[in-house]
């Protein structure tokens, strides 16, 4: 371990990301018999430890406290599989599995499942992007069967396993302590939203539900959601870029604001939030624990933002909030005003293509003098071509204010090139009353030779270590 750069540990063999060759494994499973308190594994990013597992796996019975395996990125193969397969008849308080990001496991994940015993104490399996099958999805199935003690499911980023989506719901029953289900890109239809809709009411204990970036969900929530408003402990909801349609709008805005829990809600890249005639996003008020309201691309209008406006009134809680890529903030920032001087949590804004103008800026300036978003530490303000240099020169003027500031991004768009106006010397000034500022996005900004050096020679001048991304 110390030559590895490691800290050793009685309890904790954390080789994540340490270039390990087969001899490495080897030598690291003659160790075993050593550690027999050992409680947690990670192999994790060693692409070499694929086809070699079987020289680890035959002493794990010397660790049989092992509870946490993780072997994401390894490059595993089905022999591993088998061997894995294997030891789970030995490591018996085994509670959290990652086999992540090994594309190798699909079709091959009944070598494993069919070895798990009755009653297994697994809790945690994650098995992001494997390539899945539907005859994967099966054997998942069969897992869900002798697994009682489940919290957390991660099927994310397989996009074959929708196929089979509705096997896998039926037996969701079965784990009524799930806590978390990801499901993201995992190529989920509307008969699939429908089962899983029916999965749903066996589980109260939910608090994490990601059905993201499956477009094919779209139009399936008027039908689907009978059950989702039953899930009183649920505190993020992630259904970005699910091409939601008006009539998904009108149920949605009737069943989201009745998650009393909900912390995180992410909507984003769902045009038809913002053109939807149900005020959903009035509707907001209802949920006085959000934290992390996301509605970039929306589809916003200035009657869609006044309605988010005086529903964020009603959340005190909230710290991030993404505005991006609606158009209609420029110019409209004030709506918001009233929304912004009573966020006290704020910690995350991002303005991102909003078409913002020096006024807006101006406004945000003004809310940091008098003493609001003082919590603030992330501002997103790229992609705004449209603020003058005026625009930036006042801001730039007040942004030493923003005490607490730790990233900051005025970048243009990918299209654009545009020289840095007077507003630079404005800007060097208030980086010195930016202690925690870490993070400075400024591409397709054309600096001077003079203005490139006098930022290379800021942080040696200041003893800072401000990552300039021009």
């Amino acid at each position: 371990m110390e030559k590895l750069g490691k800290k050793p540990s009685s309890k904790n063999l954390d080789l994540n990301n340490c270039a390990l060759s087969a001899a490495d494994i080897t030598e690291l499973a003659s160790l075993l018999p050593f550690l027999p308190e050992l409680e947690e594994i990670s192999l994790s990013w060693n692409g070499c430890a694929g086809g070699t597992l079987k020289a680890l796996t035959v002493h794990l019975h010397h660790v049989n406290l092992l509870k946490v395996l993780r072997l994401n990125n390894c490059r595993l193969t089905a022999e591993d599989v088998i061997s894995l397969g294997e030891a789970f008849e030995i490591v018996s308080q085994l509670e959290e599995l990652d086999l992540s990001w090994n594309s190798n496991i699909g079709g091959k994940l009944s070598l494993l499942t069919k070895k798990l015993q009755e009653g297994c104490k697994l809790k945690c399996l994650k098995i992001t992007d494997c390539n899945l099958t539907a005859k994967d999805g099966e054997s998942l199935a069969e897992l869900l069967n002798v697994s009682p003690n489940l919290e957390v499911l991660d099927l994310s980023i397989n996009k074959n396993i929708g196929c089979s989506m509705k096997v896998i719901a039926q037996d969701l029953k079965n784990v009524p302590g799930l806590k978390e289900l990801n499901l993201h890109m995992c190529g989920l239809k509307q008969d699939s939203l429908q089962g899983l809709d029916t999965a749903l009411q066996h589980l109260a204990e939910l608090r994490k539900l990601d059905i993201s970036c499956n477009r094919e969900i779209g139009g399936g929530f008027k039908a689907s959601t009978a059950h989702l408003a039953s899930l009183k402990n649920l505190e993020v909801l992630d259904l970005h870029q699910c091409c939601v349609t008006e009539e998904d709008m009108t149920v949605l805005s009737q069943v989201i604001p009745l998650l009393s829990s909900l912390q995180e809600l992410n909507l984003s890249s769902n045009k038809n939030v913002g053109l939807s005639s149900d005020p959903l996003l009035g509707r907001l008020r209802f949920l006085p624990k959000l934290r992390s309201l996301t509605i970039s691309n929306c589809g916003l209008d200035e009657e869609s933002l006044s309605s988010l406006a005086e529903a964020a009134l009603h959340l005190p809680e909230l710290e991030i909030l993404d505005l991006s890529w609606n158009k209609c903030v420029g110019g409209n920032l004030k709506l918001l005003l009233g929304a912004l001087k009573l966020a006290t949590e704020i910690q995350v804004l991002r303005l991102s293509s909003c078409n913002l103008v020096a006024e807006d800026l101006a406004l945000l300036t003004s809310l940091r003098q008098d003493g609001h978003l003082a919590r603030l530490q992330k501002l997103d303000l790229s992609y705004n071509n449209s603020i003058s240099d005026e625009g930036w020169t006042v801001f730039c003027q007040g942004l030493g204010a923003f005490k607490e500031l730790s990233e900051l991004d005025v970048s243009l768009r990918p299209s654009s090139c545009r020289d840095c106006g007077p507003w630079f010397r404005e800007l060097l000034a208030a980086l010195t009353q930016l202690p925690a500022l870490a993070e400075l996005g400024m591409q397709r900004w054309a600096l001077s030779e003079s203005q490139r050096k006098q930022m290379e020679s800021f942080n040696q001048d200041n003893k800072r270590n401000i990552r300039f991304d021009c």
